[in-house]
C-alpha cells in the first residue's frame, strides 16, 4: 500500500525568482526536480514515502506551474538553472542534499553535482544522461538522433507552444498515456492537472526554453572548438540511476557509458516493461529502490 499525506505548499525567493514547492516530512533535506511537460506534482508517488525519512522539497522548477517564467530563452540557460537549485538548499538553510531528478530536472541535477560536490551528498537520477553523454550519442548514435527529432523541433519559434496547445492539450495527454506501458498509471485527474500546468501563461514557452537554450549553448562550444558537456568535470557522490526500460525519447544504451561521468560509485537498476516516466508508472519499485539505496544514510544531518 502506498502511503498518503498531505504535503504544504509554499513560495520562496531564489536567484532573483519566485520559486513555489510543496514539502512534507523532516530529517535531512530531499530536493525532486521534474521534467518536460511536468511540475511537482511528477514526485505525488514519492513525496508522503521520502517524508518518513526526510524533509522533502518538490519544487516547480524556473518557467512552469506557479513559479516565475522569465521571458527570454538567455533566462533558461543550464548555468541559471543550477543556481536556482543551489539558491533552493541555501534559502532553506540547507548546506547539502539528496538530490533526485528526472528528465530535464536530470539534466540540472548531474552538473549540480559535478559542479558543486559539496553541496549533493547523494544522487539519484531517472531517465535522463549526463549532458556529455547525451552530446556524444546525438553525434554518434543514429538510434538517439532520430529519437531526439523533438529537440530540435523545439528550436522553432511559437510553433512547438502552437501545437501543443491544440485541441485541449491533446499532445500532452500522448505524451504521457502514449508512451506509457501501463496506461492505467495516469488518471484522467492527473492528465487534467498536467494539462492546467502546461495552460498557465508562459509555462509552455519556460518549459520549451530549457531546449533552445542548451542548443544554443552547445552550438557554441561547437564554434569554439569545445565538446558541448564536458565542463563540468565528474560525479563525485554516490550515485542511483533508476531506468525505465522502454522509453521512446532517450534509449538505454545511453546508460552504459555513465561511468565516464562519474567517479563516485555507481549503481543502475533497470525496469523493464516501464517508459520514461518510471517514478510514476512504477511507484513502488522506484520507492523501494531508493529506500534500499538510501538505507545508511544518516537519519539527522551532522
Amino acid at each position: 500500500m502506498r502511503a498518503r499525506q498531505l504535503w504544504d505548499h509554499r513560495y520562496i525567493h531564489v536567484n532573483n525568482l519566485r520559486m513555489h514547492y510543496v514539502t512534507a516530512g523532516e530529517g535531512p533535506l530531499m530536493v525532486m526536480l521534474h521534467g518536460f511537460p511536468e511540475f511537482w506534482y511528477s514526485w505525488r508517488h514519492q513525496i508522503p514515502v521520502m517524508a518518513q525519512r526526510f524533509q522533502v522539497v518538490a519544487p516547480d522548477m524556473r518557467g512552469y506551474n506557479q513559479t516565475e517564467k522569465p521571458v527570454g530563452v538567455g533566462n533558461y540557460r543550464l548555468s541559471v538553472l543550477m543556481e536556482d537549485i543551489r539558491g533552493l538548499v541555501q534559502a532553506l538553510g540547507r548546506d547539502r542534499c539528496v538530490l533526485v531528478a528526472h528528465d530535464w530536472g536530470g539534466g540540472v541535477a548531474w552538473p549540480l553535482a559535478m559542479k558543486y560536490p559539496q553541496l549533493v551528498d547523494r544522487l539519484i537520477i531517472m531517465n535522463c544522461p549526463p549532458p556529455a553523454t547525451l552530446m556524444r550519442h546525438l553525434q554518434k548514435n543514429r538510434a538517439q538522433l532520430r529519437r531526439s527529432y523533438y529537440m530540435f523541433l523545439f528550436q522553432l519559434p511559437w510553433l512547438p507552444e502552437l501545437a501543443l496547445r491544440r485541441k485541449d492539450y491533446e499532445l500532452i495527454a500522448k505524451a504521457f498515456r502514449g508512451w506509457a506501458i501501463d496506461k492505467s498509471a495516469f488518471t484522467d485527474l492527473d492528465i487534467q492537472l498536467f494539462k492546467e500546468a502546461a495552460a498557465k501563461p508562459g509555462a509552455l514557452t519556460g518549459g520549451i526554453n530549457y531546449y533552445r537554450a542548451a542548443m544554443r549553448e552547445a552550438f557554441k562550444s561547437l564554434l569554439r572548438g569545445e565538446k558541448p558537456g564536458t565542463d563540468g568535470g565528474k560525479v563525485k557522490c554516490p550515485t542511483l540511476v533508476i531506468w525505465g526500460e522502454n522509453d521512446e525519447a532517450l534509449g538505454k544504451e545511453l546508460t552504459y557509458d555513465f561511468h565516464q561521468e562519474v567517479e563516485g560509485t555507481l549503481e543502475i537498476k533497470y525496469i523493464p516493461n516501464c517508459s520514461h516516466w518510471v517514478q510514476q508508472e512504477q511507484p513502488d519499485l522506484v520507492n523501494k529502490y531508493m529506500l534500499d539505496w538510501l538505507a545508511d544514510y544518516p537519519e539527522r544531518e551532522a
